[in-house]
Formats: C-alpha cells, sequence, structure tokens
C-alpha cells in the first residue's frame, strides 16, 4: 500500500520553460480531462498493488505476481518488476520469475539489478550455457574497486551447477577481459582456478595460479586458491602459501593455512602457525581456542590451560549475539575436556550444563555422558542420552547414535552392535548406516554379519568403494584370503586413485604376503598424503620388521603426539614391546 502511495504522488509536473498563457475555456477542459485521466490511472495501479500484496499475504502468490507484472507494466516502474520477481521466486515458479526478470530488463537495459536477477535464476535453473551473457555484461558493468567481491560471488554462484566443467568455461570466458590487467586479473585467475579445482581440473587450476602469478606473485586471492589446491593434495603450492605468509603475516591467511594442515593432520606444522598468530596478533580468539584444542590433545594441560585463558579473556570482545554465545559455548568445551583430563568429572560436567545451546543439546550431552561412563556409571549415562526430547525420527536416530558410540567408547562392543544392528534393520536400504553396522560387527568379532552385511553393499551399491576396502581389510588383518583382499583393496582403489586409507590397506596386504619393499612404497606414499595414525602404526610395523627402527619409533611418536588416543597405535608399540 505504501508503494502505491508513492508511486501515485511521484508524479510531478514538468517545471515551466515558458510564460504560461492565459487559460481558456478550452485549455482549462483539456487540463482537467487529463487530470481525471491521470487520476483513474493511478487509481487503477493502486487498487492492482493492493490487490496483489493482499493476495501475496493470503499465500497466492501466482496471482499476487500476475497483478504486479501488470502494475509494473502499467506503470514502468522498476520496484514493481523486482517485486514481480520476488513474488514469483517466493512462488517456487523458476520459468515464471525467469519471465519478470527478463521483462525487467527489457524494460530498464541498463539495470545492473535486473541483469544480475535474470543471471541469478538461469544458474538456479541449471540453465548455465545461457547465462553467459549476462554473467559477462555483469563483469563488464562493474566498478574496478568492486571487482574482488563480484569475482568472489561469480564463484559462489556458479558452485553447484551440476556440469561443473561448463561452469567453469563460461566463467573464464565471461572474464576473459580481466586475465591481463594486473590488477583485476589476478583475483580473475584466482576464480577461474576455484571453477577448475571443484570441476576436477587441477591442471587447469594449477595453471590459473601460475598465470596469477605472472601478474602478481603477491594477491591473498591465488594463496586463497593455493591452499584449496594444498588441501586437495597438490603440494607443490605449498612454497608459494609460505612465501606469503613471510611477506604478509596475516592472522587470518595463517589460520586459514593452519586449518589446511590440521585437515592434513599436519598437526605439528599447524601449531607453528597458531603460534605465530598468538604471537604477533595475540587478540585473535579463534587461534587461542584451536590452539587449546590441540595442547588438549597432545595432553600438553597446562599450556592448553594458559591458551583456554587467554581465549576467554577475549569473550568479552567479541560481537555480541551468535558470535559471543558460540565463543562461550566453546570457551565451557574447552575447560570442560581440561578438567576432565585431570579427573575433575564433577568440574566438567559443571562446565557443561552451562552450555545453553539448544541446537546442539544432544551432543553437550553425550559428553555429559560420556564423564559419567568415565566414572562406570554407564546406565546413569545411557539414561541421560534418553532423556533428551526427539523432535523428530531425525533426532531420535541421532540418540541412537550417540548411545552406540557410548557404548562403544566404554568397550561394551557387543551392546553397541546389538542396537546398531536394530537400526540397520529400521533402515535396510541406508547403505551408510549399513556399511557402519558392518564395522561394529567386525569390532564385536561377529564376522560374519560383517562380511553379509558388505557384500550386500556391494551387491546393491558396486560402486561404494569402502565397501571393497573395508572388507579386503579385514581379510588382511585376519590374515585370510590374501589374494581376495588384493584384487577388493585394488578394485576400491581404482575407483579412488590415490586415497591414503585404501592405499594403506593394500600396503597392508602386501606386508601379509611378505612383499616388504612392496609394502614400504605403499605406506610410505599413503602417509606422505595424510599423516593419520593408523597409516604410522602400519608404515612403522613395516619399516620395525626390516630393521628401520629408528625411524619407525620416530614415526610411532610424531604420529602419537599428534593423536594420543589411538588404539591402533598404541596396541601395536605394546605388541612390538616399544614404550611411548
Amino acid at each position: 500500500m505504501a508503494l502505491g502511495t508513492a508511486i501515485a504522488s511521484a508524479q510531478p509536473a514538468d517545471p515551466p520553460t515558458t510564460v504560461p498563457t492565459p487559460a481558456t475555456p478550452e485549455t482549462n477542459t483539456q487540463a482537467t480531462d487529463r487530470e481525471e485521466e491521470q487520476a483513474a490511472l493511478n487509481a487503477e495501479l493502486f487498487y492492482e498493488i493492493l490487490v496483489g500484496e493482499m493476495a501475496a499475504s493470503d499465500g497466492a502468490l501466482t496471482d499476487a505476481q500476475a497483478m504486479m507484472m501488470e502494475a509494473a507494466r502499467t506503470s514502468g516502474d522498476e520496484k514493481l518488476y523486482r517485486r514481480a520477481t520476488e513474488l514469483a521466486l517466493q512462488s517456487r515458479s523458476g520459468e515464471r520469475a525467469l519471465r519478470n526478470a527478463r521483462a525487467w530488463l527489457d524494460a530498464y537495459p541498463d539495470s545492473r539489478n535486473a541483469n544480475r536477477a535474470v543471471l541469478q535464476i538461469l544458474v538456479a535453473l541449471n540453465r548455465i550455457s545461457d547465462s553467459a551473457s549476462y554473467l559477462r555484461k555483469e563483469v563488464q558493468s562493474t566498478p574496478a574497486a568492486a571487482k574482488p567481491a563480484t569475482f568472489l560471488s561469480i564463484t559462489q554462484l556458479y558452485n553447484n551447477a551440476s556440469d561443473k566443467p561448463l561452469a567453469a568455461d563460461v566463467v573464464e570466458q565471461a572474464l576473459e577481459g580481466e586475465l591481463k590487467d594486473p590488477t583485476s586479473g589476478p583475483m580473475a585467475w584466482a576464480a577461474i582456478g576455484h571453477m577448475r579445482l571443484i570441476a576436477d581440473q587441477k591442471p587447469a587450476a594449477l595453471q590459473a595460479v601460475q598465470n596469477a602469478q605472472e601478474l602478481n606473485p603477491d594477491t591473498g586471492a591465488i594463496v586463497l586458491l593455493a591452499m584449496e589446491l594444498l588441501e586437495s593434495g597438490s603440494t607443490e603450492v605449498e612454497p608459494l602459501v609460505q612465501r606469503y605468509l613471510a611477506k604478509n603475516p596475516s592472522a587470518q591467511m595463517r589460520m586459514a593455512y593452519a586449518r589446511v594442515l590440521l585437515g592434513q593432520k599436519r598437526v605439528a606444522d599447524a601449531q607453528v602457525q597458531l603460534k605465530a598468530i598468538t604471537t604477533d596478533t595475540p587478540e585473535y580468539p579463534e587461534a587461542w581456542a584451536v590452539l587449546a584444542g590441540l595442547q588438549l590433545q597432545a595432553n600438553d594441560l597446562p599450556a592448553a590451560q594458559n591458551s583456554i585463558e587467554h581465549f576467554g579473556a577475549l569473550l568479552p570482545k567479541l560481537h555480541s549475539g551468535v558470535g559471543r554465545n558460540a565463543g562461550q559455548s566453546q570457551y565451557y568445551l574447552l575447560q570442560a575436556d581440561l578438567a576432565e583430563r585431570q579427573q575433575r568429572y564433577e568440574e566438567a560436567d559443571a562446565y557443561l550444563s552451562q552450555i545453553n545451546d539448544a541446537p546442539n543439546l544432544l551432543s553437550v550431552q553425550a559428553r555429559r555422558a560420556g564423564l559419567l561412563a568415565r566414572q562406570g556409571k554407564i546406565r546413569q549415562a545411557q539414561a541421560l542420552i534418553r532423556a533428551v526430547p526427539a523432535t523428530g525420527p531425525n533426532q531420535q536416530r541421532l540418540k541412537q547414535l550417540a548411545e552406540v558410540q557410548l557404548l562403544r567408547d566404554a568397550g561394551l562392543t557387543g551392546e553397541a552392535y546389538t542396537l546398531q544392528a536394530a537400526m540397520q534393520k529400521e533402515a535396510p536400504d541406508d547403505v551408510e548406516l549399513a556399511y557402519d553396522t558392518a564395522m561394529l560387527a567386525e569390532r564385536a568379532g561377529k564376522y560374519d554379519a560383517m562380511e553379509k552385511l558388505l557384500r550386500d553393499i556391494i551387491a546393491r551399491k558396486p560402486d561404494f568403494q569402502h565397501a571393497y576396502n573395508a572388507l579386503g581389510y579385514s581379510f588382511a588383518e585376519r590374515g585370510i584370503r590374501l589374494d581376495e583382499a588384493e584384487t577388493l583393496i585394488q578394485k576400491a582403489l581404482d575407483m579412488e586413485p590415490g586415497d591414503p586409507f585404501i592405499t594403506d590397506s593394500l600396503g597392508w596386504v602386501k606386508f601379509r604376503r611378505g612383499d616388504l619393499a612392496g609394502a614400504q612404497a605403499l605406506l610410505e606414499k599413503a602417509y606422505a598424503t595424510r599423516q593419520d595414525a593408523e597409516i604410522a602404526a602400519h608404515l612403522g610395523e613395516v619399516l620395525w620388521v626390516q630393521g628401520k627402527r629408528d625411524r619407525a619409533q620416530q614415526i610411532w611418536r610424531q604420529a602419537l603426539q599428534a593423536d594420543p588416543d589411538n588404539s591402533a597405535l598404541k596396541d601395536t608399540m605394546k605388541r612390538l614391546g616399544v614404550a611411548p
């Protein structure tokens, strides 16, 4: 209604450019007719807008957008074209929204908002080829100062395209005019590189990095792309990241690099970055929180306590609202973890009970249940999880999974398997649940049940590589059917080339078959890609058997520092008589 009133009243007369002639009866009559005609038009327009908005409020969005579109055509007002497009989107009719947006652009060819609306709708409809001309227009009409934000928004817009190679081609073509510009070129290449990477065209992404470096080697956007590539296993770009950080020790960039390193289980390297942040930028709370978590994992409790205290002191400086609430919850979790490791269970529970985070209530209660289980109060722990209200089937399933995990951690593998198997029978088509049940069956020593579940998964979903790997590894671990084990694992590796965990399984089969050189080569490759504690356990054992005991112990201790609670690693060291 307000919009209609504004449109009806915003019709100022043109200022006179000549001295008005005296009115005659005839001219007075003509003026009166025009005024009445305009008034009638404004009244009709107002009525269309009013009825359209009333229809929208009643949920009749199709009718509402049609009336708003008619009002837009009648008045030629851009705000009404925008509103008609919004209503069509709310009605979940992409084609109708596209027609309205195109009509808007036809009426206002120079409107960036109209062009952007057409572009966004085309991409949402997955009409990637049709979006190319609109994307090019958006890039060309972007002011130089706004280009970094535009390039970022382009990658976000096309991230979910189903044909990612096509999306990458469209983006590169649209940015062609920017690629030699020393100012905008590096950022344009970063956007192209990101699109090539998500299209699984890693060589093209690496080429984008090289092209950008030739224009300007110190561009933050290129460093972020290099981190994406590093995360995907392209270690050749890491010197670029390190050189940039040596010149530009930004806390945000160091934090991003630390997270990539943590994703690769390179805990010691990540700690170097975190300590640099806390030294150079001590008011950066995220670094203190992550550092505290790593120190807790390494059981370096005095250092963890110091980091937690620094993090807590910075909480009042966080923006009020979600950010501060999340920080407060993280602080209580860290304090609870510290207290638990010091066996101060009541204090740990007191910290957890202060977390008032309804969406994460189940995870908090599961932590509290874990504390009870550590004290031997397993039935009380189960009751605590079961008391969490379930708002639907999904929440009920999460509760059951939390109880399964509780039982597993408490060493009650048989009970955990029984509960998980009951869940799996209720959802027989859930492949992920069947796989998890098979893994639990193996831990419970129910090998026939495990094998049946995994073979059923392979029959129903032949491309589920984890099932082949798990079954082959189980055979290798027990030293049985090694020919079949190698065939199964090799098939999994063919589906996921370079996967460090499947490579580890194949190395372990080679070890069981007595091929120590072959085993070491595969395990070295797996460990170089992913410094996982279980891979370290296998590689160390192969080295130990070959008499390379110093290096074996070095690898084990490094892995133990990163993951001190890993049972496979600790069992291997104990079996071979090696002290932690």
